[in-house]
């Protein structure tokens, strides 16, 4: 039960920093604006984004809803009901995945839309925020992770001790 707590936390850090972040921009930059970031890299815009990733699905903020509900449902009926096996680190990685989708679903439920902020500057790509992030890194290491290192929990029969 403490790990849960630990990871519920970590998820809440995540989705709290979101929200600062958003704050800061929101309140800093007009919509549209832009604010050299690192030169070269990176610049904050503040755009409103009222779909999900590369603004598809737009005005869809029902169904984001329903998928971050039964997101909810599965990370704590695995936990506590039917362990899957996850190692420590990919217990993490499942906890910044969860605190950037509740940092978008509170921009969702209480905006209508998603801030986002961080465009780059050396490629062309959708600007995103501090939560897409969180999600993004957090699948990338835990599909890796899962690939790559633990064999555990490809096979029948796995225990998971709640680490």
């Amino acid at each position: 039960m403490m790990a849960f707590i630990y990871y519920a936390l970590f998820a809440l850090a995540v989705a709290a920093g979101d929200q600062v972040v958003k704050h800061l921009v929101v309140a800093n930059i007009p919509l549209a604006g832009e604010v050299p970031f690192l030169p070269g890299l990176l610049r904050l815009t503040y755009v409103r984004n009222t779909g999900a990733a590369f603004s598809s699905f737009e005005g869809q903020q029902w169904l984001f809803a329903l998928i971050f509900l039964i997101f909810t449902g599965l990370v704590v009926w695995e936990f506590f009901k039917k362990p899957l096996g996850f190692t420590p680190l990919e217990r993490w990685c499942i906890a910044a995945i969860y605190g950037g989708g509740l940092g978008n679903m509170i921009d969702r439920v209480r905006l209508g839309y998603v801030v986002d902020m961080i465009e780059t500057t050396f490629m062309e790509f959708p600007v995103f925020n501090v939560a897409d992030c969180f999600i993004t890194c957090g699948c990338a290491v835990l599909m890796v992770h899962l690939v790559l290192w633990n064999k555990n929990f490809w096979k029948d029969g796995k225990h998971d001790p709640h680490c």
